[in-house]
């Protein structure tokens, strides 16, 4: 199929489809009525959203909420607009020029310089799953009171879970994501309406402070929420796809199929903004205004949430949304492994051994942290997660900005002079918080 555009563009031809087992399996009625259209877009941009709501994301919103109140509402309201953007180019990408992101790195650049950009891409998703397999295994041990670390070994299983939801069809893996998101919601309704968060303050909470660049520590959550909120993996994810849709290969039809992906995305993505936002504010709500400022892991907030909130099933319902949380990001994270490895070198293992090995990647740092250290090294270790996804962040937003901006590769999808500019700025923020961060880490 894939290359119909220019490709004078493009070092080398694209000659395989991403995810190949379900590349274009799904049909889009370019002549169907809008809704029949939007009807098949639907899906995507729920799995996308996955990446947005991961136990790491609870880890770092939990942080923030309880420190520093509604103060850092401020960056996930942000970096939720930058996550719509981007995901946006991503998914044009993808159908524009029929490759995902690591198939056009590996066809725009000399292969040293391709395998350097999967070295870290493979960095970004071990440390996607790493907080995946710790949130599940707390999960586990706050609703069962199985041991972390046998949590952790059972984690392992979840490579079967999608290998078989795999073999019903890409679109029951879209349902069964989007019925977990909507429970994670449902979870979070009950606990907001539980906490009475203050409306004044949080309304505030959403315009930004110079305090985030005078407190290092709020500067080391707050990039961590960045990280957190816009996964590099999303961008590889989101660009492959989208074209399980099978889309004619017209002007008129990709860019039908452009507008209701779009539009799919950025409302998966509002969801993915208010679970994001009603972490922070319940743990601003039931901690920060009453003392408990250092709870930090999800652990302990998990016990705190019945006293303080006085309700007998709030922590029941934290501990239900954890796990649908963890266990959606396993879903698509490893679904995103397979992609980067098939996309940047090429090569395509079997399923099955490939979402075992990104398993096994992230499952060696989880059992030793929590063998060592126990519950106590849980939290820490979900937050440095999150700050090491915010520092690979730039090599894949930097590609992503470049390609969508070229002509020669989009044709006629390349990115609008407004839009250009207003994604350069995305990606310069994205760079320059991260080397504020490296800079202040390292020599302060």
């Amino acid at each position: 199929m894939n290359d119909s555009n220019n490709k004078k563009g493009w070092r080398r031809e694209n000659t395989s489809n991403s995810l190949s087992e379900v590349f274009a399996t799904i049909n889009f009625p370019s002549r169907g009525s809008k809704w029949q259209k939007m009807f098949a877009f639907m899906g995507p941009g729920m799995m996308v959203a996955v990446g947005y709501m991961d136990p790491g994301n609870w880890a770092t919103d939990i942080a923030g909420g309880a420190k520093f109140g509604y103060a850092l509402l401020s960056v996930i309201f942000i970096s939720n607009i930058f996550a719509i953007f981007l995901q946006h180019l991503a998914l044009k990408l993808g159908i524009a020029t029929g490759r995902d992101l690591a198939q056009a790195c590996r066809d725009s650049y000399s292969k040293p310089v391709s395998f350097v950009l999967w070295i870290l891409c493979e960095l970004a998703i071990a440390a996607c799953d790493l907080a995946e397999v710790l949130g599940s295994a707390l999960a586990l041990n706050l609703l069962f009171k199985i041991p972390l670390f046998i949590g952790v070994c059972i984690t392992i299983l979840d490579v079967f879970l999608i290998l078989y939801l795999n073999n019903k069809g890409f679109r029951v893996l879209e349902v069964i994501i989007s019925v977990l998101i909507f429970t994670i919601l449902l979870c979070f309704g009950y606990e907001l309406f539980l906490s009475k968060p203050d409306i004044l303050p949080m309304a505030k909470g959403l315009i930004p402070t110079l305090e985030l660049f005078k407190n290092k520590e709020m500067l080391y959550i707050g990039i961590g929420i960045l990280g957190a909120t816009v996964m590099p993996h999303n961008l590889y994810l989101h660009s492959s796809i989208v074209q399980t849709r099978k889309i004619e290969n017209t002007l008129q039809a990709k860019k039908s199929a452009v507008k209701y992906a779009t539009i799919d995305s950025t409302v998966a993505l509002l969801f993915a903004f208010f679970i994001n936002a009603a972490i922070l504010i319940l743990a601003a709500s039931a901690f920060h205004k009453t003392g408990y400022q250092d709870v930090a892991d999800i652990n302990r907030a998990y016990e705190l949430l019945n006293p303080l909130l006085g309700a007998k099933f709030a922590a029941l319902f934290f501990g239900i949304a954890l796990l649908a949380s963890g266990q959606n990001a396993t879903l698509t994270g490893t679904l995103a492994g397979q992609i980067v490895m098939e996309g940047f070198l090429n090569i395509k293992l079997k399923p099955w051994l490939r979402r075992l090995i990104t398993r096994v990647i992230a499952i060696i740092p989880a059992l030793i942290v929590t063998y060592i250290y126990g519950e106590e090294g849980v939290g820490d270790l979900l937050v440095l997660s999150q700050v090491i996804l915010s520092l690979q962040l730039s090599f894949a937003v930097i590609p992503l900005v470049v390609f969508t901006s070229d002509k020669l590769k989009m044709g006629e999808f390349v990115n609008a002079f407004w839009l250009k500019y207003w994604v350069i700025l995305i990606a310069f923020i994205i760079l320059s918080l991260n080397i504020y961060l490296l800079v202040q880490t390292l020599f302060f």
